[in-house]
Formats: C-alpha cells, structure tokens, sequence
C-alpha cells in the first residue's frame, strides 16, 4: 500500500469515527462512561488479578463496591445538592439587589451617574431580566430533576453503564491483545510505543485528575459547610469536580463562596477571611501535594490546551464530547508530538541526512 492509499484510508476512517459520535451522540453517554469506569478500574482488576483472585471475579466485587458508592452518594448528596441549588436560584435575585445597592454608591464617587440612579426604567429592565433568567434556570433544574425524560435516562445510565463497565473491564486485556494483533506490521513497533505515550498521559491526567477532583470536593463541601456557609455543599462539590480545568474550578469557587459569605457574615471579616482562606490551603494542597503526587509533571497535557479540548468538545458533541475531550486532547498531543519529530528529522525542515555507520569520510 502506497503512502497515498495510507493516507486516504486513515482519512476515511477518521472522517466515518467523526459521523459515527455525531450520529450517535444522544445514546453514547452511558458506553462512554462505562468505558472510563473500566479504564480507570483496570490498574485495580490487574492488582487483584495478580493476587490470585479470578479476573471475571474481581471485577465483579469491583464494579459492585463501585456501584454500592455511586448509589450511597446518589441517595445521600443528590437531595441535598438539589436542594441548595434550588435555593441558590431563588436567592439570586436578592444577591443582585445587594450587588446593585453595595457598588452603585461606590461608582457614583467615580462617575457622574445620576441618570443612571433616577432611571427606574433601567432598574426595572435589569431587574426583570435577571427575575426571568432565574425563572428559566428553576424551570430546567426542576425539568432536569423531575422530567421524564430525565428519569429514563437516569435509569438508562444506572443499568447500562454499570454493565458496559463490566464487561470492558472484565475483557480488558483481551481487547488490548486483539487490537495489538490488528496493527500493521510495518509500523507495529511505532504505533505501540505512540499508544504507549497516549496511556502514559491518559494514565497520569484521567485517573491522577480524577482523583484530585473527588479530594478536593469532599474538601471544600465538608470545610464550607463547616464554616455554616449557605449552599457551601454544592459550592464546595462543583468547584472541586470542575477542577480539572486549571484555574477555572478555584476561581468560580472562591468568588462564589466569598460572594455567599459577603452577603451571609457581612461584617463578620473573621467568618469571610475563613471561607478564603479555604480556598487558598485547597490550592496548597492541591498544588504541593496532590497534582505532584497523583497527576506528575509530564503528562505533557498544557492547561491552555485542556480549556481549549473542553470546549471544542462541548460545542461539537455536547456533554459527550466533554467527557471524551480530555481523551482526545492526548492523543492529538501525543500525535502532534510525532508528527513535529518526524518534520523536524525530514529534508523538508532542512535537516542534513542521516549518516551512515559504516561509511567513512572523504578526506
């Protein structure tokens, strides 16, 4: 097969996998979640595995402990989190009349506004915009909560899910093994140590990441709502699962929780500085002591390329495409990566050919 006939094959194969997700991506959550359930297990079935117990059997006491987690924390946390996220909305409305009444006299000793204070037109205008954007977002958390669209797919994610892991987990290897015998023999070699490097970035991002993000949720949710914080429960949880973005997930959390604090404890600069000062031990932790240990420093993934991974994959796939956007980013990095070796190492970058061992030189 020529170079050319190459590429024209990966280019169709792409180009099919590209309309396959688009085709299917309303029913490919629970595949996709099942199948990073299984990729982020397979370091425990391998573990149990190598201890005598039976692969079919480990993952079944692994997948059962998981779902036994995944139902206690459903039972427990989703009530209340819904709960405060419900009166979160229903308090945003006194949250901008306080935003409005604190910072209108502030700017007014900079700018000359009085047009802006006498005009009840635009008080009233803001006002009913903000009143029906937190409308909308009641309407859809209720619908998302109550729907029966979101009970079925609740339900579908609940069934499914569980035994997609399953069986990818249990057949894990296997899978591995028969893919690897698919492999053209003439790049065999190359592809795996490629596949070798995607593992490698996947295996120190996606599980190290994922881990970071449940500790410092269970971190900031149990510090806020020890603080008395309102809604600190679902301030707390959000900001540490959204911490796979860098920065992002620390800051909506820190002016989030200090916003709720400004309006709950105000004057109480005691109560404000603690809620703070949360956050900044949280990035400690995370930055000396959790990134380092469970991530590494060479996944090779750079922050600016994750948020860019993230939304490319939200706009093109919805919340699908969030979940298989990481996945992605590090094979396109890995693969990029190659590709600039391989230009760097051709004549067309300039480079001098390679020298034979056994020549010698010309005097």
């Amino acid at each position: 097969m020529t170079l050319k006939q190459q590429v024209r094959f990966w280019a169709i194969a792409l180009v099919a996998f590209i309309l396959f997700l688009v085709l299917l991506s309303n029913i490919l959550l629970p595949f996709v979640l099942g199948m990073a359930v299984a990729y982020f297990l397979d370091p425990v079935a391998d573990r149990m595995e190598a201890v005598g117990i039976n692969r079919t059997a480990a993952t079944a006491i692994i997948i059962g402990l998981f779902l036994v987690l995944v139902i206690l924390s459903i039972i427990l946390l989703v009530p209340v989190i819904i709960d405060q996220i419900l009166g979160l909305l229903n308090n945003l409305p006194g949250y901008y009349q306080s935003l409005h009444d604190f910072f209108l006299p502030i700017i007014d000793r900079f700018i000359d506004i009085p047009a802006l204070q006498e005009n009840d037109e635009l008080k009233k205008t803001i006002a009913q915009y903000v009143g029906e954007a937190v409308k909308g977002l009641g309407s859809l958390s209720k619908n998302i909560v109550g729907g029966g669209l979101a009970v079925v797919n609740m339900i579908t994610l609940l069934v499914i899910t569980p035994v997609v892991a399953f069986y990818l987990l249990r057949d894990w290897d296997y899978i591995v093994d028969r893919i690897n015998g698919w492999l053209p023999h003439k790049n065999a070699l190359q592809i795996r140590k490629l596949a070798g490097q995607i593992d490698d970035v996947l295996a120190g991002f996606v599980r190290g990441q994922s881990t970071v993000c449940l500790v410092l949720a269970i971190y900031y949710g149990v510090a806020l709502m020890a603080t008395g914080l309102e809604f600190g429960l679902v301030i707390g949880i959000v900001t540490g699962l959204i911490s796979f973005i860098p920065f992002v997930g620390a800051i909506i959390g820190f002016v989030a929780s200090v916003g709720v604090a400004l309006f709950q404890f105000w004057p109480d600069f005691v109560m404000i500085g603690v809620v703070g000062a949360i956050f900044v031990v949280g990035q400690i932790l995370e930055g000396y002591v959790l990134t380092p240990n469970l991530v590494g420093e060479k996944v090779g993934l750079h922050p600016v390329w994750v948020m860019f991974g993230l939304l490319a994959g939200g706009s093109l796939f919805g919340f699908v495409g969030v979940l298989i956007a990481i996945p992605m980013a590090a094979v396109v990095g890995v693969l990029s990566r190659f590709a600039i070796e391989q230009y760097l190492q051709s004549p067309l970058y300039g480079a001098p050919p390679p020298v034979d061992p056994d020549s010698t030189p010309e005097d």
